[in-house]
This record gives structure tokens, C-alpha cells and sequence, in this order.
């Protein structure tokens, strides 16, 4: 006799993989990317070295940074053919659309599918991780009409992406502070996008039809998504002496509070914390955002309320308004979101051709037996 299975909707606490890429605890309010704390890598890494650590497990030496450092540096270009193609995209179509379709494309030109070798790793890593800021980029300036801008070569991965978006060359803290921003994103243990990337990288697909499944996954407003209707939401409160209703509101009526919340943490997000930081920073140097204060008090009035539930700001409330304080538009704010996970989608695209084995889960079955087939004419 067959054992049932216990059902547990969204997988919930169910292990899908043995990994040693990152660590969370959520009571605790601790990240970790290969055992080593995200405030200590927030302040003293980069992006790409973080990438590294990622994908290859350890720290790089001085030599082996500045070879990948080189390596992303020159194949920032993307070819004229997806250049060409993503003119088509029409202007109205969501930059996450744009992105997934680009980022699929590039596996017609770089494509494997069969187990790769170190070497085909390590090219399709560069690859990916220097052509998708170009993509993000190049999209929003040709949705305006406006060619694309070309990477520059002298600039570091976080300004280049900035100068591409706005053709001058950014403020060093606040290319900084994007960087820190890509580092928090890089990597959150098994969420639903990660969980898309090892389920497509099982089936030994190239890794570019895994990061465009991720990115499709990421795109949804309950992942990824999250942090441009926190700033619909702000604007949609518009003051701070219309928080606390708004808060009773959504409370009475059982709807989410975007930017609160997270399956895994029961405390403040870590990378909230940074990210407010950050946000403090910005300010100081470029002048006040009026929403920090709706933002401020909406934390405030959800602790009052909500904290014994454990609902408490996650990575998505204080992003948005690092990303608006930098002048991108909201509807960037989740492909820059990809932008940073490309990282941590290869690192488990790595790690589960290690061991691979196909994901295949079982179903519970709740529909009907032995119906009779009903001819077309009785029906």
C-alpha cells in the first residue's frame, strides 16, 4: 500500500536541497553567504567578489578577483542581434518581460546542453553576470527611443550599470551604495526563484533558459516584485498622518502589507537594516525623500500592531527608496533585483550539477475516478 503524504501548501519547511551556499535564521535575524555574516560583506566586499564566493564557494585570492574582475569587464556587450531584437519590444511591455525574453535569447548563441566542464562554467558565468546589466540598461533607454548606451571599460560593475542608465558617471557613494544594494540581493537560500533555477539546472538545460525561468519566477508581485508596490503604497498613503488608518485598514480587510513580512524571518530583515542605512545616507548627501517619514511611521505602527506575529520590514520596504533617491524608476527596481541574483541562481545552478537529480515531486490527487466519456451531442 502506498504511504500518503503529508500535503504542506507552497512546500512549506519541506527541504528541496543540501546546500552550502547560504544560511538563514529567522528568528534570529542572521544571513550568511558561505558561513560569512551579511553586515561583514556589506561593508567590507563587493558585488563581484560576493559573486565569487557564491559561485565558487571561497573567497578569491588578489589574482583570481582581478582575472574575474577583467573577465565581466570585457563582456559587458551584448550582440547586435539582441540589441536589434529588444527594439522590437514594445515600450509599454514590463522591463522583467524584456529581461526574461533577452536573457533566454543569449542561449542562442551560447547554449550547451549537456553536462559542462569547469571551462564552460566559468564562460557562461562571466557572460551572464556582465550582459544582463547591459540588457537592463540598454531596455529603458530604448523604450524612450533612445539607442543604447555602450558599457565603459575604465568603470567598475556597479557605476558602469549607472552610467549606462544615465549616460554620466555616477556619484562614487552612490555607485558604492548600488553595490552594497546587488551584494544584499545576491542570495537568500531556497526562495522561489533559486527553487526555479535548480528545478530547470536538473534537467541539464543550458544555464541561460535557467536564469530566464528564475527571472520569470522573480518577476511576480509576491517575490521580487514587492519592492515597486511598496512605493505605490507609499504614495497611495501620501502622509504620515494617513498611516495608522491605512494600517487598520489592511488589518480589518486581511490584505498584505507590502515591504512587511516574510516566510522565513520573525525579526527585522538584516538587509532592511543595511538598506535603511543606506537610504540615511543618501539622504544626507542628496536631499530629503518625504516618504522616508511615511516609511518610518508605517514601520512603527506595524511593530505596534503586527510585531507579536512576527511581521517586521523585509528587503523589499527600504530598497525602493535607495533606487528612487538614485533616480531609477520603480519598474526597474525588480530587474535590478535579477541583476544582484544572477549571482546566487548560478551559484545552485552550479551546485546542482554537482549531484543532480531531476526534480520530479509527487501530486496529492483530488479529482474524480472511472467518469464516463460523454459523447459531444449529450453534452
Amino acid at each position: 500500500m502506498t504511504a500518503i503524504c503529508e500535503y504542506k501548501p507552497g512546500l512549506e519547511n519541506i527541504p528541496a536541497a543540501q546546500s552550502s551556499i547560504s544560511y538563514v535564521d529567522g528568528q534570529k535575524g542572521i544571513l550568511e553567504y558561505r558561513g560569512i555574516n551579511i553586515e561583514e560583506l556589506a561593508e567590507k566586499s563587493t558585488f563581484l567578489e560576493t559573486t565569487y564566493l557564491l559561485i565558487w564557494g571561497a573567497l578569491p585570492t588578489k589574482e583570481e578577483l582581478l582575472a574575474f574582475e577583467h573577465d565581466i569587464r570585457y563582456h559587458r556587450r551584448i550582440k547586435y542581434r539582441i540589441r536589434d531584437m529588444m527594439k522590437c519590444f514594445p515600450e509599454t511591455g514590463h522591463p522583467m518581460d524584456a529581461l526574461q525574453a533577452s536573457a533566454a535569447a543569449l542561449g542562442l548563441f551560447y547554449s550547451r546542453r549537456a553536462l559542462p566542464d569547469p571551462s564552460y562554467i566559468r564562460q557562461a558565468v562571466v557572460r551572464l553576470v556582465a550582459k544582463i546589466p547591459t540588457m537592463v540598461a540598454a531596455f529603458q533607454l530604448m523604450r524612450k527611443g533612445n539607442d543604447p548606451i555602450q558599457p565603459r571599460d575604465d568603470l567598475d560593475y556597479s557605476a558602469n550599470f549607472l552610467y549606462m542608465l544615465n549616460e554620466r558617471e555616477p556619484d562614487p557613494l552612490a555607485a558604492r551604495i548600488f553595490d552594497i544594494c546587488l551584494t544584499l540581493h545576491a542570495e537568500h537560500t531556497m526562495n522561489a526563484s533559486t527553487f526555479s533555477a535548480r528545478v530547470t539546472a536538473s534537467t541539464l538545460t543550458d544555464p541561460y533558459a535557467v536564469v530566464a525561468s528564475a527571472v520569470g519566477t522573480l518577476a511576480g508581485p509576491l517575490h521580487g516584485g514587492a519592492n515597486e508596490e511598496v512605493i505605490d503604497m507609499l504614495e497611495e498613503i501620501g502622509s504620515v498622518e494617513k498611516v495608522r488608518p491605512y494600517i487598520e485598514n489592511c488589518i480589518e480587510r486581511k490584505s498584505k502589507i507590502m515591504g512587511f513580512g516574510h516566510r522565513v524571518y520573525k525579526v527585522k530583515d538584516p538587509r532592511a537594516t543595511i538598506l535603511q542605512k543606506l537610504a540615511e545616507q543618501l539622504f544626507e548627501k542628496f536631499g530629503y525623500d518625504k516618504y522616508y517619514d511615511i516609511a518610518l511611521e508605517l514601520e512603527r505602527v506595524i511593530e505596534e500592531k503586527l510585531s507579536h506575529k512576527g511581521i517586521y520590514p523585509n528587503v523589499d520596504f527600504y530598497s525602493g527608496l535607495v533606487y528612487r533617491k538614485m533616480g531609477i524608476p520603480t519598474d526597474l527596481f525588480t530587474p535590478i533585483f535579477a541583476i544582484a541574483r544572477v549571482a546566487g541562481w548560478l551559484a545552485h545552478w552550479n551546485e546542482q550539477l554537482a549531484e543532480n537529480r531531476i526534480f520530479r515531486p509527487t501530486q496529492i490527487y483530488t479529482g474524480d475516478h472511472s467518469m464516463p466519456y460523454v459523447p459531444i451531442e449529450k453534452r
